[in-house]
């Protein structure tokens, strides 16, 4: 860990408060008519995803949390670990549920993820920013509804359920955007 003035906030910074891996999603300089300057902060926390604004006087000294991210294969999940493989030595390790979190619902057998870790220790699953899954169930359209925009409910072969547009139909293949979790493009 190192110490970091206000004047290093970054996006996407790590720091430690405590216990909590706090990380910068977005920061604000403020430097009023009348007093000292100071920095407004809406921080996510890592583990629990919770999100909190926190305000600091200018040139708070803060402690940085140098995360490692590696390369990992996602093998299976036995219902109560998801496998992972790394890339290069290929060890193998198994990940809690509440880590894997709503990444669950695009992870894929053999699919390429990273692992983040903090003193060797897994912190979080992150994924590429899109995926390719097979659509398994889904409703054929009905001419003419646009009652809903022009999308119907598609269940993907990770049980995970999207909006898609109705001419997408059971059988085929599309991409979803993993951080917000929308339908992109057939494939």
């Amino acid at each position: 860990m190192t110490q970091i003035s206000t004047a290093d906030f970054r996006n996407g910074m790590v720091i430690q408060i405590g216990d909590a891996l706090l990380e910068m999603v977005e920061f604000q300089h403020v430097k009023p008519g009348k007093g000292g300057a100071f920095v407004r902060t809406k921080m996510r926390n890592v583990l629990t995803g919770r999100t909190l604004e926190r305000t600091y006087r200018s040139g708070e000294r803060l402690e940085e949390v140098r995360l490692i991210q590696e390369p990992y294969q996602f093998l299976y999940s036995d219902g109560d670990f998801f496998h992972f493989m790394h890339r290069q030595n290929y060890e193998q390790i198994a990940v809690t549920p509440e880590i894997v979190g709503e990444t669950k619902d695009y992870l894929k057998e053999n699919m390429e993820c990273a692992l983040l870790f903090h003193e060797s220790r897994v912190i979080r699953v992150e994924l590429p920013n899109s995926v390719d899954l097979l659509i398994t169930q889904s409703d054929p359209g009905v001419q003419g509804d646009r009652s809903s925009g022009g999308t119907k409910p598609a269940t993907l072969e990770t049980g995970a359920v999207v909006q898609v547009p109705l001419f997408v139909g059971e059988g085929e293949m599309i991409r979803v955007d993993t951080r917000t979790g929308t339908y992109i493009e057939r494939v």
